[in-house]
């Protein structure tokens, strides 16, 4: 009989939470070891110098390094739902259902992922204690709003994402402590308006995301005010295509003739122009618009000379004003009109009138040289044929022609 060798049993796959919990038990034990071997280091210590344990000052000194021991495993330890990758200086926190930011995290962390938890508040100065970060992702969370001072110490933030959370507004001062950074992303969430960041705000951001918000006017100045961005995302918003985007259209023009990029403004109402671009909507249909100022406000011209109490009341003001915004709407019968036809119909009429113009000049240069013609020809005879004669020569020149 022959006897084969069976081939060795697979090792059974082990899930990533199962790898997890293996990972941390592991740092577990490893602190634990850590601790005993100070212990006993410790311990050691204090038995070849028993003598010297006398005194008051040296009590003090005990407490002291007791509680340097006692803090010492913990100092620059990784959160317990947390891995930490010390060769990448990365932190991954995410899908571990936290409702807080940790606070045992690594000093030297440059990357941090906190996605995929329900994280509802940032307090101030919640990273204080990684100003080296990098690159933060708090994505897929319940943020609702952000304390003024929330990104406090982040001085070298450059990547800051911010999607699928429930942000319904946002303060220029949260950024004022972000001077790198790069990237901004606030897609997915009830953003209404935009912040004007004034200052050095913001002013190294070269990516802005704000796409699937409940945005429907922005006007320049928050733009105006990032002098390196270079793309800009704000598809999937309730744009209202009036007057009052007139200024948006004028600055994604400029924008996008500089090298921007943009995914577009597409309307969502009124209902002439919805899913259409406005980038597309030809500058006619703009001209029943009052002039816009960079804040949306329209200008009103004053007369000099005229006195205070000639300006209207408090309520006409506003009834001016509702009607101006009126007005301001694209009318539902307005036609575009083809700019082709246009310049072909000028181009017609123009080389219409230069024939016509060549035509008359020909004529009256040949009226004038045909009559300079017939005059010299004629000019002799005529002259004699005027002057009165006598009867003898008249019966002397008819005799000559019989002749």
């Amino acid at each position: 009989m022959v006897f084969r060798k069976l081939p060795p049993c697979l090792p059974p796959r082990v899930s990533k939470a199962k790898q997890r919990w293996i990972r941390r038990r592991k740092r577990k034990k490893k602190r634990q070891l850590s601790g005993v071997r100070l212990a006993y280091s410790f311990s050691i210590w204090r038995k070849y110098h028993k003598a010297n344990f006398q005194g008051p000052a040296m009590k003090g000194d005990l407490v002291w390094l007791s509680t340097v021991l006692l803090l010492l495993p913990r100092a620059g330890s990784c959160p317990e739902k947390c891995l930490c990758h010390i060769p990448t200086k990365s932190v991954d926190c995410s899908r571990q259902g936290l409702r807080e930011i940790p606070l045992e995290l690594p000093p030297r962390t440059q990357i941090l992922h906190l996605q995929h938890n329900h994280i509802g508040d940032v307090p101030t100065s919640a990273f204080s204690g990684t100003p080296l970060l990098r690159t933060l992702d708090l994505s897929h969370n319940a943020l609702f709003t952000l304390a003024p001072g929330a990104f406090l110490g982040l001085a070298h933030l450059q990547v800051l994402n911010l999607t699928q959370n429930s942000l319904h507004s946002l303060e220029s001062k949260v950024f004022h402590s972000l001077p790198q950074l790069q990237q901004l992303d606030l897609s997915f969430n009830d953003i209404q308006e935009l912040p004007v960041f004034k200052g050095d705000t913001l002013s190294r951001l070269t990516r802005l995301a704000i796409q699937r918000n409940q945005l429907q006017q922005v006007h320049r100045a928050p733009l105006a005010s990032l002098p390196s961005l270079r793309a800009l995302f704000f598809k999937d918003n309730l744009w209202k295509c009036d007057c009052h985007l007139l200024d948006l259209k004028l600055w994604l023009e400029s924008f996008v003739y500089k090298g921007g990029i943009t995914d577009g403004v597409i309307c969502s109402s009124p209902d002439i122009w919805k899913g259409k671009d406005l980038l597309k909507i030809p500058y006619e249909l703009y001209n029943t618009c009052l002039p816009l100022l960079g804040n949306g406000g329209s200008i009103q011209p004053q007369i000099p000379g005229t006195a205070q109490q000639d300006r209207p009341q408090p309520s006409q003001a506003q009834e001016q004003v509702d009607k101006s915004r009126s007005d301001c709407e694209p009318k539902a019968k307005a036609r575009p009109v083809n700019l082709r036809h246009a310049i072909a119909t000028v181009v017609i009429t123009g080389v219409v009138c230069g024939v016509v113009c060549l035509m008359m000049l020909a004529a009256g240069i040949y009226g004038c040289t045909y009559a300079a013609i017939m005059a010299k020809g004629h000019g002799e005879p005529l002259s004699h044929t005027n002057e009165p004669r006598r009867p003898g020569e008249e019966n002397g020149a008819l005799a000559a022609s019989l002749a």
